[in-house]
């Protein structure tokens, strides 16, 4: 067996956890999720901690906290520089240590042919990014076709964007992703170790599955969505109502009715079958190929999606449905069948491959490997805190504050209200346990803006007894090599 195990990350788009059967979704069945979940270890407490696409990508790439990499909405981009400031995205760290690194589907880069240290790349960017000449749609004019709007789609607004796709599904974006991670098995997956990253663009909306994927989900069983938490979140509604009036989706959500919440969740459910299909079938092309058995394979998401929880569409807030996404690994040494409670993030996927191909984490690395029989890492985390430009969280497992620029400020008790319906912000009984959050978070953002600066320091250290110095000509040393921030502070506040 090679000295150095082959590495895929599966990654689809908005996918939220408790929709997966191995997460406990009944009203369908999701096999090839769950024979990964099934055949390593499974995490039941994982989050991404800024839950917008660009901002979660970015953490990953760079293995910091959105404020410390300075993307914290979906405008920012990582900066021109980086590579001169000192950093490098993990693809770059692997292809110097050996690896082939790959890139296929959905990355969110800007510009979207950029590579970030991928050497291969496939390009099928998001759904809704229709002008994008990528390799997909290069793909669908060789064949007559073209990406098409969601609005194109009958009952587009009617029905709150759960459209049947008229696109044939052999020619749909998930299923030329899935083609592509495949092929790319098939004709260089032997050539030596390989690092893949595998984008799905869905389940991310328009919710537009192709019809045959609709079969076997029973309505009876889905889930209803969530309530509104009475008078806590008036404003942040308002925002997700005008975000999405807008002309990449559309659709006015002023009126979302219990009908149009239960549709999007059933097709919703249908895309997520279409991605466990292609994840079935690049299990598949493993086996068939010799590879499976030295080949480690993680999945997880870069945010989860409302389907009408608190009467919201989408993401970029810290509810649960938001930024609860799947966490599972398999591969070579990883003892199938485990369940971990501790509590990791996505960006920890980034240290755990890191981990897995024998390379020493940066040294500005806050993200860690994930824990688990066989995993690279110790010890889940004690905090999450979340980030956004308009928003920052503190979970501490139990109690969970978010807070907001529209000036709302929720605290939940998760273990006794799971669905955050009872705001205890104002609650005095839980001023205590407010304070100690808000303390807590603080501190992590001072720390947080206090590393991102690493960039512009005149001096690391005291210079004032440094003779060269004190002479002409003297240039500061850039950039100072990035370094972690020192741990937030979790101590008591009274």
């Amino acid at each position: 067996m090679p000295d150095k195990p082959n590495i895929i990350f599966l990654f689809p788009d908005q996918l939220r956890a408790d929709f997966l059967s191995c997460y406990g979704a009944d009203w369908f069945e999701t096999p090839n999720f769950d024979r990964i979940a099934n055949s390593g270890v499974r995490y039941e407490n994982s989050f991404s901690a800024s839950p917008v696409c660009v901002p979660a990508r970015t953490a990953l790439l760079t293995g910091m906290n959105a404020i410390r990499n300075g993307v914290t909405g979906n405008l920012h981009n990582l900066r021109a520089d980086y590579r001169d400031a000192g950093l490098k995205t993990w693809p770059e760290l692997l292809a110097e240590n050996g690896y082939y690194t790959v890139g296929i589907g959905k990355m969110h880069f800007y510009p979207w042919d950029d590579r970030r240290g991928f050497q291969y790349r496939s390009i099928c960017e998001d759904k809704r990014w229709l002008e994008v000449r990528d390799d997909y749609y290069r793909y669908l004019q060789e064949l007559g076709l073209r990406k098409m709007h969601g609005n194109e789609f009958e009952g587009y607004h009617e029905d709150k964007g759960a459209v049947v796709s008229t696109m044939p599904w052999e020619h749909s974006w998930d299923r030329f992703v899935g083609k592509e991670a495949r092929r790319f098995i098939r004709e260089y997956g032997s050539e030596g170790p390989f690092a893949m990253m595998v984008g799905f663009p869905g389940p991310h909306c328009p919710y537009d599955p192709s019809e045959e994927f609709l079969e076997g989900i029973d309505d009876s069983k889905i889930p209803a969505a969530a309530p509104e938490a009475p008078g806590s979140i008036t404003r942040l509604r308002e925002g997700n109502v005008e975000g999405n009036k807008r002309p990449w989706n559309g659709i006015d959500y002023t009126e979302f009715p219990d009908e149009a919440k239960h549709k999007v969740r059933k097709h919703y459910s249908a895309l997520i079958k279409q991605i466990d299909h292609e994840i079935g079938e690049i299990l598949n092309t493993l086996e068939e190929q010799g590879l499976l058995d030295n080949t480690v394979i993680i999945l997880s998401a870069d945010h989860g999606d409302y389907l009408g929880d608190h009467n919201l569409i989408g993401k970029a807030s810290f509810f649960e449905s938001a930024i609860r996404v799947p966490m599972m690994a398999m591969g070579p040494g990883i003892p199938q069948g485990q369940v971990r409670d501790e509590m990791v993030e996505l960006r920890d996927v980034t240290a755990t491959m890191l981990g897995f191909a024998g390379v020493d984490l940066p040294d500005w690395y806050d993200a860690q490997p994930l824990p688990g029989d066989g995993m690279p890492g110790g010890s889940g985390r004690d905090r999450i805190f979340g980030l956004l430009s308009d928003g920052w969280m503190n979970f501490d497992g139990q109690y969970k504050l978010h807070k907001y620029s529209t000036g709302e400020v929720l605290l939940f008790d998760m273990e006794r209200d799971p669905q955050e319906q009872r705001n205890l912000a104002s609650n005095p009984d839980f001023q205590n346990v407010l304070r100690r959050l808000d303390a807590e978070l603080t501190a992590h953002i001072m720390q947080s803006a206090q590393a991102s600066w690493h960039d512009r320091l005149a001096q690391n250290g005291d210079m004032s007894q440094d003779p060269s110095f004190g002479r002409e000509g003297w240039q500061r040393p850039w950039p100072h090599p990035p370094q972690v921030a020192p741990p937030s502070y979790t101590g008591p506040v009274k």
